[in-house]
């Protein structure tokens, strides 16, 4: 475990843009122990005159090797976000401790349904789920409901077009929705999980993530659609969730 929670030296291997405030960072973490979807690290900042900034950032990916993968939204007079979305290049340096967490995780020997519930950046572990199902060639069956304000605030946008079997995806807009589409924007509801999840009587997995308001909302319409309080599953983001 201390092994485990050191931080560890992690340079960047790659940079790729989500949105027009939000990036992916491919990173190298020689000596990396593995870890599970869903599982989040702290990434450390130390400044020349020695002050330090942390902040956790949930991995996008499943376990690749030494490689891992964050996706961060700038913040606003962060202190951290800003750095890793508009300064560090390839070749750059940060530091990183972890994988931290075990509750709001999925194994790929699961067998049962799993409904992710994504607010904002909150599909970013979501995602990591999803992928490992793919690396995993799983046929548990998944559906993703992803709520955001915008289409262009759109995580994975281009992947998550590609048809994937045993995938089912719901977006849902609470500011601007695309045109055509039949749901007007505004806040998830009980008729939305109930449509585009499961059943309570077939006992998904449920990991609902995003800001503390859209996880509280989304985690009460669940138990008032029968679903077990021990299946939800519930991780908390900052602001940057909607």
């Amino acid at each position: 475990m201390r092994r485990r929670l050191a931080w560890q030296a992690a340079r960047l291997h790659e940079i790729r843009a989500e949105t027009a405030t939000a990036r992916t960072l491919v990173l190298d973490v020689p000596g990396w122990p593995g870890h599970l979807a869903g599982q989040h690290v702290d990434v450390r900042l130390t400044a020349d005159d020695g002050y330090t900034a942390q902040r956790s950032y949930s991995l996008a990916a499943p376990a690749d090797g030494e490689r891992i993968e964050l996706t961060v939204e700038t913040v606003p007079d962060g202190e951290v976000s800003p750095y890793l979305t508009e300064v560090i290049e390839p070749g750059d340096q940060v530091e990183i401790r972890g994988p931290v967490g075990g509750w709001f995780v999925w194994r790929p020997e699961s067998k049962a349904p799993v409904l992710l519930v994504g607010g904002g950046s909150g599909v970013v572990p979501l995602m990591a789920m999803i992928r490992a199902r793919r690396q995993a060639d799983s046929r548990v069956p998944f559906r993703l409901i992803y709520s955001l304000r915008e289409p262009d605030r759109r995580y994975y946008a281009a992947e998550l077009r590609r048809p994937e079997p045993g995938l089912d995806i719901t977006h849902l807009y609470t500011r601007l929705a695309p045109p055509g589409t039949a749901r007007p924007a505004g806040r998830i509801t009980l008729a939305d999980l109930a449509e585009g999840g499961w059943p309570a009587d077939f006992a998904p997995d449920c990991y609902v993530c995003g800001s503390t308001g859209f996880v509280e909302a989304a985690a009460d319409l669940l138990l008032a659609l029968g679903h077990a309080p021990e299946r939800i599953r519930t991780e908390r983001f900052g602001p940057t969730g909607d």
